[in-house]
């Protein structure tokens, strides 16, 4: 007599998801994903995970909640009558990009879809999209980034350097973690053979 073996599901499985995103949308992730060395797919998830969870992005998308959910104990309130967000989804060329959630981070999408009345799919789109042009994520991921490659005393240097420039800049512009390290990316690409070096060189060059 067959016996009919059961696969319980690892709790650790990881969920695949592949939105298709705008092409600017996509090179910016993978300017990302070069800048910290990170590979695509991670920085896709800590983007999307920092998102779910972050007040200033749920806010902003709270205003298309069409049903009422909790997430990260906050309870945000949906209605029916909001305008959907599929409004809002730009045109244009666009292009797949994949990533791979852990079951639990796969539930909090899959809520937010529910809230927005779209596809676990189509809500990892519009969340990378949201999360990406929340500033403060972009230069604590970069910040974070460079403090585990650059010592402490650079470090400090690079904060007084930011600090002078968004002080004594004519252009009523402020100078991020990211765009700095952008520069001393491209920096890079003409012979300095990693970030710290590159980094050191270039701090070394405004004294």
């Amino acid at each position: 007599m067959l016996k009919e073996k059961l696969r319980s599901t690892r709790s650790d499985k990881k969920r695949d998801v592949r939105p298709t995103i705008p092409v600017t949308l996509k090179e910016c992730i993978y300017r990302i994903s070069y800048i910290t060395n990170t590979p695509v797919k991670d920085v896709c998830v800590d983007i999307c995970e920092a998102g779910v969870v972050s007040k200033k992005v749920m806010e902003h998308m709270s205003v298309y909640f069409r049903r009422q959910i909790w997430l990260d104990q906050t309870l945000y309130r949906g209605d029916l009558a909001n305008a959907s967000i599929k409004s809002e989804i730009p045109a244009g060329q666009k292009e797949r990009i994949t990533m791979r959630f852990s079951q639990r981070s796969f539930e909090n999408i899959r809520t937010l879809g529910y809230a927005l009345d779209v596809t676990p799919t189509t809500a990892v789109a519009l969340l990378l999209d949201a999360s990406v042009k929340n500033s403060d994520f972009i230069n604590e991921y970069v910040r974070i980034f460079l403090s585990k490659h650059v010592d402490e005393g650079r470090m400090r240097e690079l904060e007084q350097v930011m600090t002078f420039i968004n002080k004594n800049n004519p252009y009523e512009e402020q100078i991020s973690w990211s765009a700095i390290t952008s520069f001393i990316v491209d920096e890079m690409k003409t012979g300095t053979s990693n970030l710290s070096q590159s980094i050191n060189g270039w701090l070394d060059k405004l004294k």
